[in-house]
C-alpha cells in the first residue's frame, strides 16, 4: 500500500479553476475545485493526469480509484450507488434511492439521506454526483454544469 500522503492540485482550463485532492495511503480523502490551490499542493500525480484527460474528452469512470468514505453507513451506500452510474448516463434521485440497498423512494427519510449524501459528497467527479439530474452536487454549480456538458447530459 502506498504510504505517501499529500495534497495535489492542477489548474483546469476547461473548469476555469483547479482540481485538488488529498490522498493518504493510496486513498483519496477529498476532492474539490478551488480557485486557488493550497500552498503545499503538488501538481504531479497520475490521478491528476487522468482527470486532465477526462476533462479534455477522454472517457474514464475512475472506478479503480479508492475513495476513503468516512461517512455514516446509509450515506456510504448512496455514494457507492452513485459510483455505479455509467459515464454519460444520468438518473434521478428516486432511481438512485432504488439503486441503494434497502432504499425506498417513497420513504422521505431515504430520499433525505440520498440528497444529503450527494450534497456532502467528499469527492465529486470520482463519485459522480453530476450524473444525478435532480439532486444536489457537492461541486460548485458551474463545475457541475461543465461536467454534465462534457458527458452530454
Amino acid at each position: 500500500m502506498n504510504e505517501e500522503a499529500g495534497i495535489y492540485a492542477r489548474e483546469s482550463s476547461y473548469l476555469d479553476r483547479h482540481v485538488q485532492f488529498g490522498e493518504a495511503q493510496g486513498r483519496v480523502l477529498s476532492l474539490s475545485f478551488p480557485s486557488t490551490p493550497d500552498d503545499e499542493a503538488v501538481s504531479d500525480h497520475q490521478l491528476l493526469d487522468r482527470i486532465e484527460e477526462y476533462l479534455t474528452g477522454g472517457e474514464d469512470d475512475f472506478a479503480d480509484v479508492t475513495v476513503a468514505l468516512t461517512v455514516p453507513t446509509d450515506r456510504r451506500a448512496v455514494l457507492e450507488a452513485v459510483r455505479e452510474i455509467p459515464y454519460g448516463e444520468q438518473v434521478g434521485v428516486a432511481q438512485l434511492v432504488r439503486m441503494t440497498p434497502d432504499g425506498d423512494p417513497d420513504d422521505e427519510e431515504d430520499v433525505r439521506t440520498a440528497r444529503s449524501a450527494l450534497a456532502d459528497n467528499p469527492a465529486p467527479l470520482l463519485i459522480p454526483d453530476h450524473r444525478v439530474r435532480d439532486g444536489p452536487s457537492a461541486a460548485p454549480a458551474e463545475v457541475e454544469q461543465r461536467l454534465r456538458s462534457l458527458e452530454g447530459l
